[in-house]
């Protein structure tokens, strides 16, 4: 009995405990809300004397220091930003906003298979304040804003003669021959070829001088670019070619170069997968490449868009600074060479002609020749690049494909005699 009157006691004493605490939190509460600055608030703000700036008060508002300095604070971020911006543009590392100003309006993607990207590059707006000569005489000479180039000099008049001869033999009226000499200059005007020959300047002189082949195919970038510059796509031509066909019917104008190559299958034109071997590395010993064999530099058609006088640009500067530089290896680097530290990539569109219409002579005289079905083919073009042997080569190729001759092409071996 005594035990449970003891427990009840102290049951009714913990619930005493327990009310209390209710109350008393209910009355901080109250007494919170009511006076939430306490009983005892000054009846005027607590002023602050600066030492700088006297009789300035402040109440519950932040303080005048410190007001300040976040202004400053903000005022340094926003000039760092702008900085910011400034080196990144400068870096050319706002691409993409460039993009869109130059695209125009962004777009929404379409449903799985529909979206392709852009293909071709808007042409640049034609300046002719930078030739004004050359400008009148390509409105006289281009078609549809497009026309054939090719420079020469005395040294290779005999084949310039098959060139322009061919030329005209298809139909082609849109060319125009760049003398490097006034030699070449009279003997265009006496055979009624378009022919136009710059300033004397030192470079162009030097070159029409030496004769040099390597020469001469580095000069062409440079002269090039005002072509470009004055609005006109150039389909730039080798003098060891033969023309069988109009070329301006095969071409694409989808990318800024379309370049016949030096390939002479699917594989070597278009592009293979290639493998290095490795064996000390065991399981990883092969390690698979892409590769395609080069464009040849001098046979593309090239259009007026930036990223096309880019590239004359930069093979321009690199053979002015390297001259013992190849211009066609350079010309290759600086069209596919990727993006990599310490280099920014060409973003230009290409495309590879089809081999079997602008054939390069190895594919002539190592395939085409000794097959029956290739044989009855009429190539657009063939550039006797691969053979030293340039002008008997050129006259077979006539006779072959012009004349009717069919054993024309038999008496030259495959390759050069050395």
């Amino acid at each position: 009995m005594t035990g449970g009157r003891r427990d009840k006691v102290q049951s009714i004493r913990e619930s005493w405990i327990a009310t209390a605490i209710v109350i008393g939190v209910l009355l901080v509460c109250v007494f919170t809300f009511m006076f939430p600055h306490g009983f005892f608030t000054p009846k005027s703000p607590i002023q602050i004397r600066r030492t700088d700036t006297p009789n300035v008060q402040t109440g519950t508002c932040e303080s005048p220091e410190h007001v300040n300095k976040l202004e400053a604070d903000i005022a340094s971020l926003l000039e760092t930003n702008a900085g910011l911006k400034k080196r990144l543009a400068e870096q050319g590392q706002d691409n993409t906003q460039k993009q869109v100003m130059v695209l125009g309006d962004q777009h929404k993607v379409g449903p799985f298979g529909t979206v392709k990207a852009l293909r071709t590059n808007p042409t640049v707006v034609p300046d002719e304040s930078v030739n004004p000569r050359l400008a009148k005489m390509l409105e006289k000479v281009a078609v549809g804003k497009e026309l054939i180039v090719a420079l020469a000099n005395t040294y290779v008049k005999d084949m310039l003669e098959i060139w322009f001869t061919s030329i005209k033999r298809v139909g082609v009226t849109n060319y125009l021959v760049v003398a490097l000499d006034d030699q070449i200059v009279e003997y265009c005007k006496t055979n009624d070829v378009p022919v136009y020959k710059r300033g004397p300047e030192e470079v162009i002189d030097s070159v029409a001088r030496s004769g040099d082949a390597h020469a001469v195919s580095g000069l062409k970038f440079h002269i090039l670019r005002e072509f470009l510059q004055l609005g006109y796509s150039v389909l730039l031509s080798d003098i060891d070619i033969v023309y069988l066909q109009n070329p301006f019917d095969h071409l694409h104008r989808d990318s800024d170069v379309e370049s016949m190559t030096d390939g002479h299958d699917n594989m070597t034109a278009y592009g293979f997968n290639d493998y290095f071997d490795e064996p000390i590395m065991g399981w990883s010993r092969y390690v698979h490449t892409t590769r395609i064999w080069a464009y040849n530099s001098g046979f593309f058609y090239i259009r007026p868009t930036i990223p096309s006088i880019e590239l004359l640009d930069r093979v321009v500067d690199r053979l002015s600074k390297q001259p013992n530089l190849w211009d066609q290896a350079v010309f290759n680097e600086e069209l596919f060479f990727p993006s990599h530290p310490g280099y920014e990539g060409l973003h230009a569109a290409k495309r590879t002609l089809d081999f079997y219409q602008f054939m390069n002579s190895k594919v002539l005289f190592k395939t085409v020749r000794k097959d029956d079905k290739l044989k009855k083919m009429k190539p657009v073009i063939v550039h006797v690049n691969y053979h030293p042997d340039k002008l008997p080569r050129m006259k077979a190729v006539v006779e072959f494909y012009v004349n009717g001759k069919q054993n024309a092409l038999d008496a030259f071996p495959d390759g050069s005699g050395w």
